[in-house]
C-alpha cells in the first residue's frame, strides 16, 4: 500500500468518525425537540455531543462540520448564560444550525430532493428482500424504534449503496432476487470490498440444509432464520449490532505502594482508555472502594501493614465484592507461591516487571467474563431488563444523589394492559414478545441516564434522575402513545398493546420503599381510570 494510499484511507476512517458523531448530535437534538427543550439531562446531552463534534472535525480539519458546530455551540451558550426560558427564536436558530449538520452528514446517495427534511438518528439498515410488501413493513416498525431501513430490491443496487457506505446491518433474503442462494453469493461480494464483514442476517423462506448454512455463516451470517419472520425479533437483533457506544471503559483499582509502579500502571491504564483509581495506602482501601466500585483490582503482592493475600480476604468478605477480579502484582517467579496466593482470593498472577500488552489483555479477559457473570446477577433472562432487586437498588443509590444534589427524581411503573387476555388469546411465547418489543422500545426511547427495569411477571420500572413529574409525565405520556402505534405479529393476525403508567416524585424524605409504594399507588389509578393511561401521585 502507498503513503498515498495509506492517508486516503486514514482521513476516510477519521471522516466517518466525524460523521458517526455528527449523527449523535442529530440525535440528541430530536430527543430535545420531542421533550420540547424542557429536559435539562438532554439539553446537556445535546451540548456535550455538539462540543465533542467541534474538537473532532478542528482534530481531522473537516471545517463545515466544525463551523456548523462552532454555531450551534455559541447557540447554546449563550442560552445558557441568559438564564431564562427558552425562547421560539432560541429554537428556530438552533434547529436551522441543525438542518445544515443534517445536509452535510448525508449520505451521496441520500441527498434527493424528497429527503430535504429527513432526520438522520442513526446509520441505515440494508432491506434486501423478495418480498416487497414485507421489506416496508419491517421498515415502517424500524421507525418505532428509533431504526432507518433502507429498500433494495436488485443486487446491482445493493452492491454499489455497499460500496459507496458500509452499513452496520444487512438483512438479506437467502434467495435475493429469485434463484437459490443468490442472496448468499450477493453477499460473499459484499464482503469482499470491506476489511471487516458486515453483520447479516438471513431470511430464508424454506428450509435451510446445513451446506447454505455453512455458506451464510462463512459470509458474515450472524443470524439464519428458517420461519415467519417477526419484525419485533428481527428489531431485537438489530439492535445488537447496531449498539453504539456499548463498551463502557473498565474501572480499574490499584494498590501499589510504590508511587512509580503506580505512575506507570496509570498511565499504562490511561492509554488503553480505562479508568484508574490509584491507591499507595493500602489502608485507604475499604473507602476506596465504596467511592470507586472498581471492577477489576490489581494489588502488589507484598505492602508496608499487609501483604495482598491478606487485604483480599478483607475485600472478599464484603458481599458486592465477592465476584470482582483481583489481580496479583509481584516479583515472585515461585509458581508454588503463585498459586497458593491466587488460592487465597485472587484470579491471576503477573510477574513484575509487567508488559504493557499483558497487563491490558489481562484485563480485557477478566473484564468480560466479570461484566457478563455481573449481567446475570442483576439482569432479567427475558428482556435483558435489570431485575426487580437491582432496579430498587438503583432508585436507592438516586435517592441518595437527589439529597446530595437536590435535583428532582421521578419513579415510574408500568403495567401492559390486559396481558392475560394476551397470553390466554396469542399464548405464551407472544405475550414474551410483546415484553420484550416493550423492553426495546423502553431501551430506545428513554436516556441512557434512566435505569430500566422489569419489575415482575407485565410490569416495568423506570428511574427517572433529574426529571420533574411534568417532564415525567410528558415523557411517559409520549412512550405510551408511540408504544400503542405498534402492531405485534401472530401466526394469522396482528394485534395493538396499550400500557398503564404510575408516576411519584421524589420528596425530602421519601425512602426507596415510599417512592415504589406511591408509584404504584398512581399506577392502580390509571388501571381503574380505564386503563392506557398516565397518573402521577398526587
Amino acid at each position: 500500500m502507498t503513503i498515498e494510499s495509506q492517508r486516503d484511507k486514514l482521513k476516510q476512517h477519521f471522516a466517518g468518525r466525524v460523521t458517526t458523531q455528527a449523527r449523535i448530535v442529530l440525535e440528541a437534538w430530536q430527543q430535545l425537540k420531542q421533550r420540547n427543550w424542557q429536559d435539562k439531562q438532554w439539553f446537556s446531552d445535546f451540548q456535550l455531543a455538539t462540543d465533542k463534534l467541534g474538537r473532532y472535525a478542528a482534530r481531522f480539519d473537516m471545517t463545515d462540520h466544525l463551523c456548523i458546530a462552532q454555531s450551534i455551540n455559541t447557540s447554546l451558550k449563550s442560552i445558557s448564560l441568559r438564564k431564562t426560558p427558552v425562547t421560539t427564536a432560541d429554537i428556530l436558530a438552533v434547529e436551522q444550525q441543525v438542518m445544515q449538520l443534517a445536509t452535510v452528514t448525508q449520505r451521496k446517495t441520500d441527498r434527493t430532493d424528497s429527503s430535504a427534511n429527513r432526520t438522520y438518528l442513526r446509520s441505515p439498515i440494508y432491506l434486501a428482500l423478495n418480498q416487497k410488501d414485507l421489506a416496508q413493513r419491517i421498515a415502517q416498525q424500524m421507525q418505532f424504534f428509533g431504526f432507518r431501513g433502507e429498500l433494495y430490491s436488485s443486487h446491482d443496487t445493493l452492491l454499489a449503496a455497499t460500496q459507496k457506505n458500509k452499513p452496520e446491518t444487512m438483512i438479506v433474503d437467502v434467495d435475493f432476487g429469485g434463484d437459490k442462494n443468490a442472496g448468499v453469493e450477493l453477499i460473499k461480494r459484499i464482503q469482499a470490498n470491506h476489511e471487516t464483514p458486515i453483520p447479516v442476517m438471513f431470511i430464508c423462506p424454506r428450509e435451510g440444509d446445513i451446506q447454505t448454512r455453512l455458506e451464510a455463516a462463512r459470509c458474515g451470517g450472524e443470524e439464519f432464520v428458517e420461519r415467519t419472520l417477526d419484525a419485533a425479533q428481527l428489531i431485537e437483533k438489530v439492535e445488537t449490532y447496531t449498539r453504539s457506544g456499548a463498551h463502557e471503559p473498565y474501572r480499574i483499582m490499584v494498590v501499589d505502594d510504590s508511587r512509580a509502579q503506580a505512575a506507570f500502571m496509570e498511565s499504562t491504564l490511561r492509554k488503553a482508555g480505562m479508568t484508574s483509581k490509584i491507591i499507595t495506602d493500602p489502608m485507604q482501601v475499604l473507602i476506596a472502594l465504596d467511592e470507586f466500585s472498581p471492577e477489576i483490582i490489581i494489588m502488589d503482592m507484598y505492602m508496608p501493614g499487609c501483604t495482598g493475600t491478606e487485604l483480599a480476604k478483607v475485600i472478599r468478605q464484603q458481599d458486592k465484592f465477592v465476584s470482582v477480579p483481583i489481580i496479583y502484582l509481584s516479583a515472585e517467579d515461585d509458581i508454588n507461591k503463585q498459586l497458593h496466593a491466587m488460592s487465597l482470593g485472587g484470579d491471576d498472577f503477573l510477574v513484575k516487571p509487567i508488559n504493557p500488552r499483558h497487563l491490558i489483555a489481562t484485563i480485557h479477559n477478566r473484564g468480560r467474563r466479570a461484566r457478563t457473570l455481573h449481567a446475570m446477577m442483576i439482569r432479567d433472562s427475558l428482556t435483558g431488563l435489570y431485575n426487580h432487586t437491582h432496579t430498587l437498588n438503583l432508585l436507592s443509590m438516586e435517592i441518595n444523589k437527589a439529597n446530595q444534589t437536590g435535583e428532582p427524581l421521578c419513579f415510574a411503573m408500568m403495567d401492559i394492559d390486559y396481558f392475560k387476555r394476551i397470553n390466554d388469546t396469542h399464548g405464551h411465547p407472544v405475550g414474551d414478545r410483546v415484553l420484550k418489543s416493550m423492553s426495546l422500545f423502553l431501551k430506545q426511547r428513554l436516556r441512557k441516564t434512566d435505569h430500566i427495569g422489569r419489575y415482575g411477571g407485565e410490569e416495568f420500572a423506570v428511574v427517572l434522575p433529574n426529571t420533574d413529574e411534568c417532564d415525567a409525565k410528558n415523557m411517559m405520556n409520549d412512550i405510551r402513545e408511540r408504544f400503542g402505534e405498534l402492531m405485534h405479529p401472530t401466526e394469522s393476525d396482528t394485534f395493538k398493546v396499550t400500557f398503564s403508567c404510575g408516576i411519584a416524585a421524589y420528596q425530602a424524605g421519601n425512602t426507596q420503599q415510599v417512592l415504589a409504594q406511591k408509584a404504584d399507588k398512581a399506577l392502580y389509578e390509571a388501571k381503574h381510570a380505564g386503563r392506557n393511561c398516565v397518573k402521577v401521585f398526587r
